[in-house]
């Protein structure tokens, strides 16, 4: 029987990056976002209140049903502790605790204003692909469209912040783990201690933060963003200056609100102060 834990959170807040680290230890298997996420909501919609066979199928059926779409998926894995990805999970806590009580996870985080950058350089390295992150013509034009775009409740950026808000207060917010970006590159190795730490898992002492190897072509590829999930084989930050204009930076930079509120019982590795 397979072990289930989860990573969520931000986009380019590095979940890769974790899934990558992860992978190096023989006993867990990660990875980028699986389509598990859309599988149990599809399913569930079926099943639900106004589904085509909701009359058929009570919620108990339902809950084996759904926890069955994880055993098949990863039946083939070889691995015993599953990290499955998606930015849907934050936003069904509750579903996710009553299937696997023992759960945990893990939302990957980083200053909204850096997650556009990032988002914005991988544009400009690929200047001649209309990405498929945009729904129009319009929405592409300019970096304040695009962003303002992708900050929409609904979009990239809006949803799984606003995901990660409603778990980070919710009644299951004591098995969720927020990781910030610049210390799990600044610290891979602490960090990732704390990780294990977490989720109930003795330390590997195989981890090798200067040969990180993971890289997914060919989706990135049919996104119309090449080299999104190539990880840099080497841990380590990589400053540069910001491409967006300071008025983006100053609307967005207030949004990081796992730094100061402590009102949750969610954990949150964050830089030690002395």
């Amino acid at each position: 029987m397979h072990k289930y834990h989860f990573i969520t959170g931000l986009p380019r807040a590095g979940s890769t990056l974790l899934s990558a680290l992860l992978l190096q230890n023989p006993r867990l298997h990660a990875g980028m976002t699986s389509p598990v996420g859309g599988l149990v909501s599809a399913n569930l919609r079926l099943m639900s209140a106004g589904g085509e066979l909701s009359l058929m199928i009570d919620a108990p059926l339902r809950k084996k049903i759904l926890g069955g779409l994880f055993d098949a998926f990863y039946g083939d894995i070889d691995r015993e502790v599953i990290f499955d990805t998606n930015r849907l999970w934050c936003a069904k806590m509750p579903m996710i605790t009553s299937m696997f009580p023992q759960a945990k996870m893990i939302a990957c985080v980083r200053d909204i204003p850096w997650i556009m950058d990032s988002l914005e350089n991988q544009l400009h390295k690929n200047p001649f692909e209309n990405t498929k992150l945009f729904a129009s013509e319009a929405e592409r034009l300019t970096i304040y469209s695009r962003m303002a775009a992708l900050a929409r409740h609904d979009r990239l950026i809006g949803f799984p912040w606003a995901a990660l808000k409603e778990a980070y207060y919710g009644p299951h917010a004591s098995n969720l783990l927020l990781v910030d970006y610049d210390l799990l590159v600044r610290a891979p190795q602490r960090v990732l201690e704390l990780v294990y730490h977490f989720i109930g898992e003795p330390w590997f002492d195989g981890h090798d933060f200067d040969n990180v190897e993971y890289d997914a072509p060919q989706f990135d590829e049919a996104l119309g963003m090449a080299g999104m999930h190539q990880v840099h084989r080497k841990v380590a930050p990589r400053d540069r200056q910001t491409l967006l204009p300071p008025d983006i930076v100053e609307k967005y930079q207030d949004m990081a609100f796992w730094r100061t509120d402590t009102r949750s019982a969610a954990s949150v590795i964050k830089p030690t102060t002395h």
